[in-house]
């Protein structure tokens, strides 16, 4: 059971509705009347913004079932406030709450661009596509002041590295020149997320995340830019927003992505209750019928996090939901694959007084 809201907190624009602990806390805090009727004086919630100083900014993975096996994250914490956020759990080893803490208490990382420019440059570094975005936007509202990502874009394109990314946020198109150099030297690809097309809906469940015409502008702007679009029908909720797949994956068709990829939804850990409640909250007379959905795409459980059946799910449920997408996807012609990003050309930029090459 989550713990009750804090009445002396407005909330605006805000997925979760309360704090529960994480789940390393080995104490349980609990609110109690001291038995004085007086009214407190409230104060809307704000977020707070933390510096990191890491010691390194890649991060290494070797999950069988991810396409990648490194990673940039130069944010713990996102305030898009994704109430199904997977992410949400990893808040708790920084001794915060995954519900309102993960979008209120931000980590930024501003030497990130030093730090990757120093692991490229080791003699043992090899080269291949690093993924931003993985865990929590980069381009999320604080990006706007902070911007940490220009630096990293950067360096990437000067040492000619090729990068991944997924947001959905709209300042990625402040640097849409450096992502229209990477993808020039096919060393770039964009993946933007559309849970749902209907903009009151995603205000719920995204409060502070751009509005669905808002991110399908930012697909036409970037493939037109020249950036190649993977649109990320991401993630699929039974009931709430399964019966829009087709819808989605045309509208980003017409705006100009190449690709398609969908993700059933995952509650991970702290991320079911959260989930369960926002159902509760905003709709109830669906919330039953959403979870046993879930649960039957989950082996009856709400999460199954093995390895291979994550992403998909399992059971017939998940089987017709990919269906579905893939024959969407076919029909309207999205690339099943991208040719690999090109890591060839990955070095050292030339600085002044280096000796040319004679080839």
């Amino acid at each position: 059971m989550l713990p009750p809201r804090n009445p002396d907190e407005r909330l605006k624009a805000r997925g979760a509705d309360t704090r529960p602990d994480g789940r390393f806390e080995r104490l349980q805090r609990i609110r109690e009347s001291d038995g004085w009727d007086i009214e407190e004086e409230t104060h809307l919630l704000k977020t707070d913004l933390m510096i990191e100083r890491p010691r390194s900014i890649i991060t290494r993975n070797s999950s069988p079932d991810i396409g990648f096996d490194r990673s940039i994250n130069p944010y713990r914490g996102c305030e898009h406030g994704c109430v199904y956020c997977y992410a949400r759990p990893s808040h708790s080893y920084l001794g915060l709450s995954p519900g309102l803490d993960f979008e209120t208490k931000i980590t930024a990382k501003p030497s990130a661009a030093q730090l990757l420019e120093k692991e490229l440059a080791r003699p043992s570094y090899n080269a291949a596509p690093i993924a931003l975005g993985t865990n929590t936007d980069p381009y999320q509202p604080i990006e706007a002041k902070l911007a940490i990502m220009p630096g990293i874009l950067r360096v990437l394109r000067d040492w000619n590295h090729p990068a991944t990314l997924v947001t959905r946020g709209r300042t990625v198109l402040r640097d849409i020149d450096l992502w229209a150099e990477m993808a020039a030297k096919d060393q770039a690809e964009i993946g933007i997320s559309v849970t749902t097309l209907d903009a009151e809906l995603a205000r719920l469940l995204e409060p502070r995340a751009p509005a669905p015409r808002t991110r399908l502008g930012m697909i036409r702007e970037l493939s037109h830019a020249g950036v190649p679009v993977r649109i990320m029908v991401s993630p699929v909720i039974p009931v709430l927003t399964e019966a829009e797949i087709e819808s989605i994956l045309s509208a980003a068709r017409d705006a100009g992505a190449r690709r398609a990829s969908m993700i059933p939804l995952r509650l991970p850990r702290e991320v079911a209750p959260l989930f369960r409640d926002w159902l509760e909250r905003h709709r109830p007379g669906m919330a039953t019928h959403v979870m046993n959905r879930v649960q039957a795409m989950r082996g009856g459980r709400d999460n199954d996090p093995r390895y291979g059946f994550r992403f998909t799910g399992t059971g017939i449920e998940a089987q017709l939901m990919r269906q579905r997408f893939r024959l969407a996807r076919k029909r309207l012609g999205f690339r099943e694959s991208r040719p690999p990003l090109d890591c060839s050309r990955f070095g050292p930029p030339a600085r002044r007084g280096d000796q040319l090459s004679l080839f």
